[in-house]
């Protein structure tokens, strides 16, 4: 038996993602690259791992046996990274860390910044991205941690809530809707600006359009809360978006807070990390002021 490493982390992302192509498109590999690595590893193994079929790649017995060790082999893999660190006193030299897009923008620069402030020396890697990207960064092993808005929904991930993020229905200065107390029905025939799909705050403007019966409202795609926001400065539609990214807009008057019955609904933030994860002493530490701050700094 010749098992190769990289060869069971292409495994271990076709059963989490369900399919070979959606495997290669994750790993930024050809199809029939990830093919052959899975064929190679059921070569060696002299067994049969994934059955394929028009619903995605479905693990077989022999399969599941696999998957369960390979998990195993990268969690101590993790463990043994740490370890090491910690023997040559760097554990605390480095923190990977994500956050859906409006968090890594707004919330996680000042979160690092109290955080390095007691903790000099630190090397931080911080990515911004949507909550698809994270999540792959996450499981991909790129990224230690994450703070995400919204509901995570992937097995392999646990997601802690540590405080909460309101949702505001925003226009143009200019607006006739300003200053009125509104219900769904006065947003007939508006526009609204939303963000690309994949996106936690895309899921939480569609089930607000959805619960103020608009779904059928003129829709425009904007791929991020800064772009979004200035195209409401702008006078080309309302945005519904984190009261954070649109603070001094409404403080100086070039955005107006549109009040509207019923509201939209406040949405979680959460720390997100692999389920099971041995996590190093800095990363077990910035957890640990995550957890103590229970408000947006």
């Amino acid at each position: 038996m010749n098992l190769s490493i990289h060869s069971l982390r292409i495994f271990l992302a076709v059963v989490e993602t369900g399919s070979f192509s959606a495997a290669a498109r994750r790993l930024y590999m050809s199809q029939p690259s990830v093919s052959a690595q899975v064929r190679s590893l059921e070569t060696s193994l002299s067994a049969h791992l994934l059955d394929r079929g028009p619903g995605g790649a479905k693990l077989t017995p022999a399969g599941e046996v696999l998957a369960r060790h390979a998990r195993s082999i990268f969690a101590v893999m993790d463990k043994v990274d740490a370890d090491v660190a910690a023997a040559q006193g760097i554990q605390d030299l480095k923190l990977s860390i994500a956050g859906t897009t409006t968090l890594g923008s707004y919330l996680l620069p000042r979160a690092l910044s109290r955080f390095l402030a007691q903790n000099q020396g630190l090397r931080t890697e911080l990515r911004v991205g949507n909550t698809e990207a994270v999540a792959d960064w996450l499981i991909n092993r790129e990224i230690s941690l994450a703070i995400c808005a919204g509901e995570v929904d992937f097995e392999q991930l646990e997601a802690k809530v540590i405080f909460d993020d309101a949702l505001v229905l925003v226009a143009g200065r200019a607006s006739p809707l300003a200053g009125r107390d509104l219900v769904p029905a006065d947003l007939e025939g508006q526009r609204f600006l939303l963000r690309e799909i994949g996106s936690s705050t895309r899921f939480d403007q569609d089930q607000a359009l959805e619960e103020w019966k608009l779904t059928d409202a003129e829709q425009w795609t904007i791929w991020s809360s800064e772009a979004a926001r200035e195209c409401v400065r702008a006078g080309l539609g309302l945005a519904l978006i984190s009261e954070h990214v649109v603070a001094p807009d409404l403080r100086s008057g070039e955005l107006v807070r549109l009040k509207i019955s019923p509201g939209p609904r406040r949405r979680a933030v959460s720390l997100v990390r692999m389920a099971g994860q041995v996590l190093t002493p800095v990363e077990q530490s910035f957890v640990e002021m995550l957890q103590r701050m229970h408000a947006w700094p």
